[in-house]
């Protein structure tokens, strides 16, 4: 963590609305892309991780700067669109579609090329629908940790600091999520030839 961070961190701690505006300032967009990936709602992602980062300032003063302040900020956009979720009964995420804007713009999301990801499914000629099908079918403690190790790129340290579990645990759900998801192409596969 950054000297200048450090200084917002403190005085964001003191309510200092300036200073906290600055330190958003680079990770609003994340947020909202983060909520978007997992609610597949412009309206619904900017109201969750606005309403996240609502909740980023009446808790920092519980920050206590062990993880580094993106990390703490990633957590609580996922709890909450975890909540938001369970309040709209939202059920699906979309990792590879065309996705509205409105006025119409659309933006086209793609999942990064890891050798053990869903897009070394796809490179395996599954169709890219059917991946992304797959992956609505999947619990979502899979779903969420898919997102965050395939697509948004965390490492393991930060998804165990995000959505605060164990090292061990963060391995043995991507390694099952993965399996899962891959139980599902395959499936999907036979049923279709």
């Amino acid at each position: 963590m950054n000297t200048n961070e450090r200084w917002l961190i403190e005085e964001s701690k003191k309510g200092n609305i300036d200073a906290f505006e600055q330190l958003i300032k680079d990770h609003k967009k994340s947020a909202f892309n983060i909520a978007l990936r997992v609610l597949r709602n412009v309206e619904d992602a900017e109201d969750a991780s606005q309403e996240a980062l609502i909740k980023v300032f009446r808790n920092i003063k519980s920050f206590n700067m062990e993880s580094t302040f993106k990390v703490w900020l990633y957590r609580i956009v996922v709890n909450t669109c975890i909540d938001f979720k369970r309040r709209k009964s939202i059920t699906a995420i979309s990792i590879d579609e065309t996705m509205d804007l409105g006025s119409g713009r659309e933006i086209q999301r793609e999942i990064t090329d890891h050798s053990s990801n869903p897009d070394a499914l796809i490179e395996r000629s599954f169709d890219k629908q059917m991946v992304n099908d797959a992956i609505n079918m999947l619990e979502d403690d899979f779903k969420t940790i898919i997102l965050l190790r395939d697509i948004k790129g965390f490492t393991y340290e930060e998804i165990s600091q995000i959505l605060d579990c164990n090292l061990g645990t963060v391995k043995s759900r991507l390694s099952r999520a993965r399996k899962r998801l891959k139980e599902i192409l395959e499936r999907e596969m036979k049923a279709d030839s």
